[in-house]
């Protein structure tokens, strides 16, 4: 225990003492976790729409206030041909036309009917998706409001009516979903891109020659390498979760905060098990930061912060099996969104302490201490 007490006061003034370090370890995180969740929001605003409006009637001009005044959608011109409008899309300056033909009122009263064309720029397949998804909901609304108006008056109080709950959340804000899974991220970047640098900077400086020579033992010098980011990453997760998340964001975590805290320590010894053992394979900065670069790229893209892991193809759904930062995302929104507790999160956990004793005890084995 001694030995491992020295290590560690070494490790603490060496990771005190790097100026540069100290920026990346305790404000990028910050700064990124006040940012990240309000750029990366899914809910499309503001989509640029022309108008070809072939009918001029009491009824397209109230469809076309019904579709601008829903807040998703903003007028990028009126034209009276289609080849005009479309000069826009190609132009960029558009992402959906919608066209009105003639008749259109005439149409609807008579034979309660009528088609109208909507054309979206695919370049962006999100944002043409819910652009589109937008648009046919409102007319579809416009539709029901039209047949509700010509129903005899008798059977204007007929229909379905639906009530609807949001559980989890209730609000339907996206940073409530963006904010747990951003802050998973950002421990998982912070843990495992320092560990990872940890014994080759003791390469590069030489130092790794005096602790090969001393009376240490492997997993002595692992551990000691291991607790300090362990501390630090805690502390950042505290701060992201109680600090950040909650003044910020106003979400605090609704199931087991001992349970979501025995999580992340287990998770962390794994995580930084894995940027140890990376560090052993390399001999310089370098070549560690572009190998843990290529797998935590991989583990975030893949871990379903963005895109869900059932939407993947099969074989990406094998893969998310194998990766850590899945299973943490997973946990983050189970507890801080639905309110699970260490019963809920119980698979996850198991799965965890398995990555958390195979890295680690591989990056142990890997040390090669040589006397």
């Amino acid at each position: 225990m001694r030995t491992i007490i020295l290590l560690l006061q070494k490790e603490f003034r060496q990771i005190f003492r790097n100026k540069a370090l100290l920026p990346i370890l305790f404000v990028a995180p910050i700064m990124q976790l006040l940012i990240l969740p309000l750029a990366a929001d899914y809910e499309v605003k503001n989509i640029n729409l022309t108008i070809v409006d072939h009918d001029h009637s009491d009824y397209s001009h109230k469809l076309i206030s019904k579709i601008t005044a829903s807040g998703y959608f903003r007028l990028a011109g009126n034209f009276n041909a289609y080849k005009e409008a479309l000069q826009q899309i190609e132009g960029d300056a558009s992402d959906l036309i919608l066209e009105i033909p003639q008749g259109f009122e005439r149409d609807l009263i008579r034979e309660n009917a009528q088609k109208v064309f909507v054309a979206v720029d695919a370049i962006n397949g999100v944002k043409a998706g819910l652009g589109g998804a937008y648009l046919s909901r409102i007319i579809a609304d416009f539709n029901g409001e039209l047949r509700m108006k010509w129903m005899q008056p008798g059977l204007a109080n007929g229909g379905i009516d639906i009530a609807s709950s949001n559980w989890y959340n209730v609000h339907m804000e996206y940073t409530h979903y963006m904010v747990p899974g951003i802050l998973a991220l950002l421990v998982t970047l912070v843990g495992g891109l320092m560990s990872a640098l940890n014994i080759v900077i003791e390469k590069e400086i030489g130092t790794i020659e005096q602790i090969n020579v001393s009376p240490i033992r492997k997993y002595h010098f692992i551990i000691g390498k291991l607790i300090p980011f362990w501390i630090l990453g805690m502390f950042i997760f505290t701060v992201g979760l109680f600090v950040i998340a909650r003044l910020a964001y106003g979400i605090f975590p609704m199931g087991s905060i001992p349970a979501l805290y025995l999580f992340v320590a287990v998770y962390l010894v794994a995580l930084l098990g894995f940027g140890l053992l990376i560090s052993t394979y390399c001999n310089n900065q370098q070549q560690a930061m572009s190998v843990a670069f290529f797998f935590i790229l991989i583990f975030n893209l893949m871990s379903g912060l963005f895109t869900p892991i059932d939407s993947m193809p099969g074989w990406a759904q094998v893969m998310a099996k194998f990766n850590p930062v899945a299973y943490l995302i997973d946990v983050m929104r189970m507890v801080v969104l639905k309110g699970s507790g260490l019963k809920e999160i119980k698979t996850q956990l198991l799965a965890i302490c398995a990555f958390a004793l195979v890295l680690n005890s591989w990056a142990v084995v890997n040390y090669r201490k040589r006397s």
